[in-house]
């Protein structure tokens, strides 16, 4: 099994960025910080709780101005570079949010970001004051770095995941929409995911919005067009109908359903939790002019509680000719995921066309097998 993400912060990474920060500040105590960054409990800490410890332990060995702590990390920061040293941005959030520190920690955003990424950083600062900070990210998002461009749109996210929610644009986005309408043709795909991810976001609130903004966008370029297909997928996977039909995707006809015969079967039907099945389907499209299908499989997994919850999984996204027949076989895991845990029940198991049920099955999934050995 992998090593969890946590372990790339341990002894010997301390270690060296205590030597790094000796070399550049002699008054620096490498034995003091390892010994405060990894007191206990440090073994259970999870990943963002281990970054804060480090922070935290930076502080008290890094000179007390902040000023000339940041003057510290300055000396050193070009030769810490990766995720590692989103601890750099992380001691900026820390320590860097009064307000006579303003000018100093928006210039060490925007120079670390390039280094990691500044994006968690910044969302305190976006919630205290929020007009302000909006009018620097407007500033940085015509910035001549990709990385900074990418900070304006990737730290205003709504709900950027590990990142603190901002409930003020999960109840209105609009200051957000002007960054990235100047986004939304960037050169850098690394620009554009971070836009695309910001509209889903977006959607997942204000679905009108997004679909709006789809509307504008479409066919401005292959580059916006890109933004806008990836920024509407959670409205794709819910089958919005003018999502659906902005993108092309056949409609349902009362007198020529979309699906003339569809069929879906599992083997095996009874299964342990960590074993595979085999998904197999048959699909025959209606007869006439070529149609725009996305073929999934939906899974109610069985929750903790006894309650289900759908995910859904891709199969196909074409265009193909009226009257076609489509089939497949995939297997799915169910070993548990970091992201998914299983547990034993009856699971539905459906076959989706353009967000439409076609055929449907169902699965038992019974509990793990013991481990060897266990009597």
């Amino acid at each position: 099994m992998a090593e969890p993400l946590k372990a790339m912060y341990n002894e010997g990474f301390l270690r060296s960025l205590g030597r790094k920060l000796h070399g550049a500040c002699e008054m620096f105590e490498i034995e003091a910080f390892v010994a405060e960054a990894m007191r206990e409990p440090w073994e259970e800490l999870e990943l963002k709780a281990r970054m804060r410890r480090i922070t935290e332990a930076l502080g008290a060995y890094l000179p007390a101005d902040y000023e000339q702590a940041l003057a510290v990390l300055y000396a050193i920061d070009h030769e810490c570079t990766g995720f590692p040293y989103l601890i750099f941005p992380d001691f900026v959030e820390v320590f860097g949010q009064n307000e006579e520190y303003w000018e100093l920690s928006i210039k060490a955003l925007e120079r670390f970001t390039s280094k990691s990424s500044a994006e968690f950083a910044v969302r305190p600062f976006l919630l205290r004051d929020p007009q302000r900070m909006m009018e620097q990210i407007q500033v940085w998002s015509r910035h001549s770095d990709e990385h900074v461009r990418r900070l304006a749109s990737e730290g205003s996210r709504p709900r950027l995941p590990w990142g603190q929610a901002l409930p003020v644009f999960k109840r209105d986005p609009s200051p957000v929409l002007p960054v990235l309408e100047q986004l939304k043709d960037d050169p850098s795909l690394y620009v554009r995911k971070s836009v695309a991810n910001n509209l889903n976001d977006i959607a997942k609130d204000h679905p009108d919005v997004v679909i709006g903004i789809a509307r504008r966008w479409k066919g401005t370029s292959t580059r916006t067009d890109w933004i806008v297909r990836h920024g509407c997928r959670s409205l794709i996977r819910k089958a919005n109908p003018e999502i659906m039909a902005i993108f092309g995707y056949a409609e349902e006809e009362e007198s020529a359903p979309l699906v003339a015969a569809a069929a879906l079967s599992v083997d095996p039907s009874v299964l342990r939790i960590g074993d595979n099945c085999v998904l197999s389907y048959q699909l025959r499209l209606r007869e006439g002019e070529a149609v725009r299908v996305r073929v999934e499989y939906g899974i109610d997994f069985v929750k903790s509680g006894g309650k289900t919850s759908r995910k859904l999984f891709l199969l196909s996204d074409k265009t193909v000719p009226g009257g076609t027949g489509l089939s497949a076989v995939r297997t799915h895991r169910w070993a548990d995921l970091t992201t998914r845990r299983h547990y034993p029940g009856a699971h539905r198991i459906a076959l989706l066309v353009n967000g439409r049920e076609a055929a449907f099955t169902e699965l038992l999934l019974e509990p793990a097998a013991p481990d060897e050995g266990t009597l």
